[in-house]
């Protein structure tokens, strides 16, 4: 996930204390009516650089099940996105024990920060392990800006030490020998399958599923200028879904699939033909305004190509407002509505910060007593700013492929929302579907929610995947 706050958060630098021990207590929370108790544990675990040098500290939150050790109970490890970002929205909001309540319409920074059992967690069917990438979270890397960006800030980089970490935790925690899960959110979901070919092929760990949510795959497939309709054909579902949302619609697999096929069909031909019919533009005219709710002379204007920025001020301009791009219908007011440009941070981002932040760090410091010395960062823009590659110039779609045909077991789910331009989910059913059947098998499947980046907000949908998460796990 893109971080798009309005100030940039400053690296801190390397940090002069030692971490602590690792600390753990007991809780219990409740789901689907019974009472499931476990061990919350935080510590951190380090990283080494070719000469054994602790290089970094990664900080990760872990759930395991009280009780006598089941050698067939799962754990799953999940990363966030960014990149950038730490694992507290999963962790706080989607799949956690407990959760706060952020990303829906009228939640606020200010809201309260006191967890409550999370009716939607997956711990009554796998130990959960939620892992911060260095400088996010509590991770910090324990060298210069220089050599941070040669270790840390980088696609490969990244994969190399978050894998050994996974390694690391099963080591030290006698966990090799159980299924091993992997749960990615936006570029977290670009982590996941890079994830589990890495470990698959090198480290020794067979991956027996992966949950990639909201994911940025393929980055690449949004470029291509003026003449590639992709970007065009991807997001104009989404518009679609958020359209008939503000009218009160319910978003019905055949209603979805009009638009899903026009996209894929004569939209892509009528925008391959450009200029040189303009007949074409009349027909991607006609038939973008009506599935987008834009005023016709604003869609002409446009050509039909409806950038998703551009589109989240325009629908609510006369309001004043604008919208989320995680989630089109969130929207809050806009302090700057004479701006030739949109001025305002991000209306769902910026709001669940705090939320998040305040109660993992009174979670992690008062429930458990790990005590750091630090500020906690959910989002450090940094991080992303000095990344060696942007979003668009990334793919994981050929490690997608190599993990899955190199295991003819392990299972893939990947969920989305439909109202979320910032990964579209057309962009990963596109994807989907080139893979080859004797690949996917019966063992990759794509679902659709209500709902953005974050639909797991809603409780409709937090339902909805808890129960598709559990077939795949074949849990009960």
């Amino acid at each position: 996930m893109k971080p798009a706050v309005a100030e940039a958060s400053k690296e801190a630098a390397p940090p002069s204390f030692v971490y602590p021990a690792a600390a753990s207590t007991k809780q219990t929370t409740r789901v689907g009516g019974k009472a499931v108790s476990y061990t919350a544990t935080a510590g951190a675990l380090p990283v080494r650089d070719p000469k054994n040098k602790t290089i970094a500290q990664v900080v990760y939150t872990a759930y395991t099940l009280d009780g006598p050790r089941d050698p067939n109970r799962p754990v799953t490890f999940a990363f966030n996105g960014g990149p950038g970002a730490a694992s507290v929205f999963l962790h706080m909001g989607a799949i956690g024990p407990k959760r706060v309540q952020f990303g829906a319409q009228g939640d606020a920074p200010s809201d309260s920060a006191v967890l409550k059992d999370n009716p939607y967690t997956w711990l009554d069917f796998t130990d959960l392990v939620f892992i911060d990438p260095v400088n996010t979270g509590f991770s910090r890397s324990l060298v210069d800006e220089a050599e941070t960006k040669k270790a840390f800030y980088g696609v490969e980089q990244d994969i190399s030490y978050l894998s050994r970490i996974i390694y690391d935790w099963l080591v030290k925690n006698e966990r090799l020998t159980s299924p091993k899960y992997i749960a990615g959110e936006s570029y977290g979901g670009f982590r996941a399958p890079r994830l589990a070919h890495k470990l698959q092929s090198e480290l020794g760990v067979g991956v027996s599923g992966l949950v990639i949510i909201s994911p940025l795959f393929d980055g690449s497939s949004w470029v291509g200028g003026d003449y590639s309709p992709m970007q065009w054909v991807v997001t104009l579902p989404t518009m679609a879904a958020a359209n008939y949302e503000r009218q009160g619609k319910a978003l019905t697999a055949a209603q979805m699939g009009e638009v899903e096929a026009y996209a894929r069909g004569e939209f892509a031909a009528d925008l391959l033909k450009g200029w040189s019919d303009p007949a074409a533009l009349d027909r991607i005219v006609t038939k973008v305004t009506h599935y987008t709710g834009l005023p016709q002379d604003k869609v002409r204007e446009w050509g039909g190509r409806v950038e998703t920025r551009a589109i989240l001020r325009e629908l609510y301009r006369k309001e004043g407002r604008v919208g989320s791009w995680y989630e089109a219908n969130v929207t809050l007011p806009d302090a700057f509505p004479w701006a030739p440009d949109q001025r305002m941070g991000d209306p769902l981002l910026e709001g669940l910060v705090a939320p998040t932040t305040s109660a993992y760090v009174d979670l992690v410091t008062r429930q458990i007593g790990w005590k750091v010395d630090d500020r906690y960062y959910a989002l450090n823009l940094n991080v992303i700013t000095n990344w060696d590659i942007p979003n668009s110039r990334v793919e994981s779609v050929g490690a997608f492929r190599r993990a899955l045909a190199n295991d003819p077991k392990m299972k893939v789910l990947v969920v989305h929302g439909y109202g979320d331009l910032a990964t579209p989910y057309m962009s990963s059913k596109i994807i989907i579907d080139q893979v080859p059947p004797n690949v996917a098998g019966d063992r990759l499947a794509l679902k659709v929610y209500a709902g953005g980046h974050m639909f797991y907000s809603r409780a409709d949908s937090g339902a909805a995947m808890r129960s598709d998460v559990m077939a795949l796990y074949g849990a009960r």
